[in-house]
């Protein structure tokens, strides 16, 4: 009997199976109580929150809030999603389409918005719901595309309730067009989709002769690391297609180990991955901040891309930080880091073909 109790004493314990990513997303908080509650937050930051929550509903995965610090409100990672009453504040300046995107709208889920390239609103869902979104009066709660109204603003543009069902529409406009080249997933996030799904449409345009890139803006791989899977690395290098991940980040706690190991695992299976980052104030607005994410990210083998000024959506003017600023910071880092490790500070501007670079 003593024998079989050491033998047993000496066994590895078993692994618990590790939740999916769609399971963990499923699990994400949504009620601003619990929100509050699991990181011991005073009741008045609960009551502010619980109103701001009804027009833009919360979404936080755990595995984000886990890098949150309990007890303090103005942790830099749980100002960009706790609901805030300046959301219900109007500001001059501030619209519910700040980049005019209905204009560009050519057809379910599709915009034109640059030359040579065709952006896809693949998923109206995301892996959290940061209160800055320039898309938050939109797409909230749409499977894919836009809910706003056509280009004479009297019907609104129908919505499939998947993303399947705009494969053919989409297809279809590119082969039309031999002009575009590459072809950008957003939403939404792209990758909230299956990987069935987007490797059956990667596989579509594939076949379109013309296409030569195909480009996925995402956050899903900051908030919920375990979406970079096998299946995922497997369609993105899986056509003749060339892949580019644009991780959207926008302060170094948010890249802690797994989120560090799946950015890894995606520049290690020879995926090209930037990084985009909003400047926000109380968040990022800071250059030692800044540094420390963009030497983060280039030590993972990620380039930091664009440092975006807001984007003036309706409810998010309490991040705003002056371009000032923002220029101010750039010349900081400019300063104290490699070229390659500074990206550039662009703002997007209704109507233009490129971002414009403003420092």
């Amino acid at each position: 009997m003593a024998i079989f109790v050491t033998q047993c004493a000496k066994r590895p314990p078993v692994a618990e199976p590790q939740p999916d990513w769609q399971t963990l997303l499923a699990d994400a908080v949504r009620d601003p109580s619990e929100l509050c509650r699991l990181l011991d937050l005073p009741v008045q930051v609960e009551e502010e929150a619980k109103a701001a929550a009804r027009d833009f509903p919360l979404l936080v995965p755990r595995t984000y809030l886990a890098r949150m610090w309990p007890g303090e409100p103005r942790d830099p990672l749980l100002l960009q999603v706790l609901p805030h009453k300046e959301e219900t504040a109007e500001a001059p300046g501030f619209a519910a389409d700040p980049l005019d995107e209905a204009a560009a709208l050519c057809g379910p889920g599709l915009l034109r918005k640059y030359k040579r390239r065709l952006l896809i609103l693949a998923s109206g869902d995301c892996g959290v719901h940061c209160r800055f979104c320039f898309r938050r009066h939109s797409i909230r709660g749409a499977r894919c595309g836009p809910a706003w109204k056509t280009q004479n603003r009297e019907e609104p543009l129908e919505q499939p309730s998947r993303f399947n069902h705009i494969e053919g529409v989409a297809i279809e406009a590119i082969a039309a067009d031999p002009t575009i080249d590459e072809i950008i997933l957003s939403g939404g996030d792209p990758l909230t989709l299956p990987d069935d799904e987007l490797a059956h449409f990667a596989k579509q345009l594939a076949e379109v002769r013309h296409l030569q890139r195909l480009r996925i803006h995402t956050r899903l791989p900051i908030v919920i690391p375990q979406r970079v899977t096998n299946d995922l690395v497997s369609w993105l290098r899986g056509t003749r297609l060339t892949p580019i991940v644009i991780a959207h980040v926008n302060h170094p706690n948010e890249v802690d180990d797994a989120a560090a190991a799946a950015l890894r695992r995606l520049v290690d299976a020879r995926v090209p991955v930037l990084s985009q980052s909003v400047l926000l104030r109380g968040v990022n607005d800071d250059a030692d901040v800044l540094a420390a994410l963009f030497l983060r990210l280039v030590d993972l083998g990620v380039m930091p891309y664009y440092l975006h000024q807001l984007d003036r959506v309706a409810g998010a003017a309490h991040f705003e930080v002056p371009v000032e600023r923002g220029k101010e910071l750039i010349r900081e880092l400019r300063a104290r880091l490699p070229g390659y490790a500074v990206p550039r500070y662009v703002r997007d501007t209704p109507g233009q073909p490129n971002k414009q670079v403003l420092a």
